[in-house]
Parts: C-alpha cells; sequence; structure tokens
C-alpha cells in the first residue's frame, strides 16, 4: 500500500455567506475509528444542504466534520479495527454526515455502499445523499406503489431527478414541477409522465387534470410554506404528503377540512440527524432493492458540471442560480 500522507486538502467555511466563503485548507488526515473507513475521494456530490450549511443555516450534528460534502466516492484506504465487510482497495460510494470536501474522508462502514457495476466514480459519489433520502421518504414512510402517481416539486433539481428515475423503475406515475419550459422539457425525457410550469401555471390543476380529477397518491415537497394548502388540494384520498425542506418557509396555514375528508398523511423528516445504525439500515435496503436495478443498467442521475476540489465555490454559486439539471460534482 502506498503510505498515506499526514495532511489533506480540504475546502473550510471561513464564516457563514456566500459561495465565496468557501475556501482551502490543509487540514492532518484523519484516523478511521473502530466501525469507520478512510476514503479517498475521487468525486463528491453537492447538494442543497451544502449551501444551506455554508449560510449558516444547516449546522452539522455533534461529532460530525464541520467540512461540507454528504456524499462521496473512491478507494477505501484505511480500516477501523471492527470493520470486516471492506478491505484496503474497494471502491465505494457511502452517505456522510460532513467532511465530503476533502481529499480524503471518513464514513461509517454500513453508510458505505458497492460502486455500482458499470458506473465511474463520478457516477456513483452523486448517489447517496439523493437516493437515500427518496427512498427513504416515497418508499420507506410514504409507501409509493406501482401504478400510483408521485408529484415532485423541483423535478430538475438531484432531488428531484432521483425521484423521477427511481418512481418510473418501480412503475409510478410522476408529476413534476419545474420553473421553465426547458426544465419541464428535461423532466419528461427523464421520463416523468407529465411536467408543470409552476411559474406560468397552477400546479394543482395541472395535477388534477392529469390525474382526471383524482389527485395524486404521494407528493415530495421541498418547498413548504405556502406549497404544504396546496398539496393537500392536489393530493387523492389517502393521499401521502412527504416534507423534506423548507425552501418557501417553515409555517404553513392548512385546510384540516380537507386534510380529514381525504384522510391523508403528512410527515416530515431530516436524513442528516439520524443514527448510523439507521442510515446503515438504509443502505442495506438500498443494496437490496436499488442497486440491481442501477447495475442493470435502468438509469443514472444526469450529471450536469464538474468542478475541481478547489473550485467548490463556483459550483455552489452554480446551484444556487438554479441553472442545473440534475447533479454537480467535485473533482479531487
Amino acid at each position: 500500500m502506498t503510505t498515506l500522507p499526514k495532511s489533506m486538502q480540504v475546502i473550510e467555511i471561513t464564516t457563514p455567506g456566500g459561495p465565496q466563503v468557501l475556501q482551502p485548507a490543509q487540514r492532518p488526515l484523519p484516523a478511521p475509528g473502530p466501525a469507520e473507513v478512510l476514503i479517498r475521494v475521487r468525486a463528491a456530490g453537492v447538494n442543497r444542504p451544502d449551501v444551506l450549511q455554508r449560510r449558516g443555516a444547516y449546522p452539522p450534528p455533534p461529532g460530525a466534520s464541520d467540512i461540507p460534502g454528504l456524499e462521496v466516492a473512491g478507494e477505501v484506504v484505511a480500516l477501523g479495527a471492527e470493520v470486516r465487510q471492506w478491505q484496503r482497495g474497494d471502491t465505494v460510494c457511502a452517505l456522510l454526515a460532513g467532511g465530503g470536501y476533502a481529499e480524503y474522508a471518513l464514513a461509517p462502514a454500513v453508510q458505505c455502499l458497492p460502486v455500482p457495476k458499470g458506473f465511474s466514480l463520478e457516477q456513483a459519489a452523486v448517489l447517496p445523499e439523493t437516493v437515500f433520502t427518496v427512498y427513504y421518504n416515497v418508499w420507506e414512510r410514504s409507501h409509493l406503489r406501482p401504478g400510483e402517481w408521485l408529484l415532485v416539486h423541483g423535478g430538475t433539481s438531484g432531488i428531484g431527478t432521483t425521484a423521477i428515475l427511481l418512481a418510473k423503475a418501480f412503475g409510478a406515475q410522476v408529476i413534476a414541477t419545474a420553473g421553465s419550459a426547458e426544465k419541464c422539457a428535461a423532466c419528461l425525457r427523464l421520463g416523468a409522465d407529465a411536467a408543470i410550469n409552476y411559474k406560468g401555471a397552477d400546479f394543482v390543476a395541472g395535477a388534477l387534470e392529469a390525474t382526471q380529477g383524482r389527485g395524486v397518491d404521494v407528493i415530495l415537497d421541498m418547498v413548504g410554506g405556502e406549497y404544504l394548502a396546496r398539496d393537500i388540494a392536489a393530493a387523492a384520498p389517502d393521499g401521502r404528503i412527504a416534507v423534506i425542506a423548507t425552501q418557501g418557509g417553515r409555517l404553513a396555514e392548512i385546510d384540516l377540512g380537507q386534510l380529514m375528508g381525504k384522510r391523508l398523511t403528512i410527515g416530515g423528516s431530516t436524513l442528516r440527524p439520524q443514527t448510523v445504525a439507521r442510515k446503515g439500515e438504509l443502505a442495506a435496503a438500498l443494496r437490496r432493492e436499488i442497486w440491481p436495478l442501477l447495475e442493470a443498467g435502468s438509469w443514472r442521475l444526469p450529471i450536469h458540471a464538474r468542478f475541481p476540489l478547489h473550485q467548490a465555490a463556483q459550483a455552489h454559486a452554480l446551484m444556487e442560480s438554479g441553472g442545473h439539471v440534475g447533479k454537480i460534482v467535485l473533482q479531487t
């Protein structure tokens, strides 16, 4: 084995603020704990929670790295004493609680997954954060079934593209919202059955029209705020609404009569603060349910842009512009 360096390049958040506060720095190489692996990062995904953390609105959970970055892919270069499922030299992708914007990153061994056969490290790096989130909220919590309708807000985001591709792979029908005709067209190319430009049309009316007045069975909402009342109006009887972010605000006023009359279920969750054991259970479910679809060539997440690690600020500026379709990658 090649001798590991004593230090590594990382991207630090120097102070809460705009993209320019992301700056390269040197830090000591971390050592894995008993149940962790050290990964030589080759690619790291950029996600909306990273932007929130940079602004000071989404601090890492206790014990997690203050370096941003929730998903990586690369080679295992060191193992904790209790790790048995991985070996040095294995290529993996991993869900992290932080630390991904770096040349090396620690990950709990149970939160690692093998790079799917036929996937590059970049293609694998953009999987964990969005696939864990979508599978957990749409299938484990909202129980989307084949033939049902899923409404996805932000259809061209990393979460949105993942939800479209996964739902179609599992036989569901999908409506996506997006902010331009071009982005709606991109959703349709990914497989969505209908796409609604929320800047020019009412998504409630569009969802009811697509479902012949019945409404949608599951809604994946990363907007929150006033969208929640409209989600309730767009939902079918016995529908399920999963709120996973609050880009449109944390407070909502809803019609409880509609909620009760339709027998709706509203749930909310965040992934990052959950225990390693729970994330390990999700990783096992993904390996069983999702990885065979990936290796069969059913789908790959679109990668919109790639940046070298030291240009993390430019990657964040692109994400905040809303001009991307799919994922953004940092290369190390």
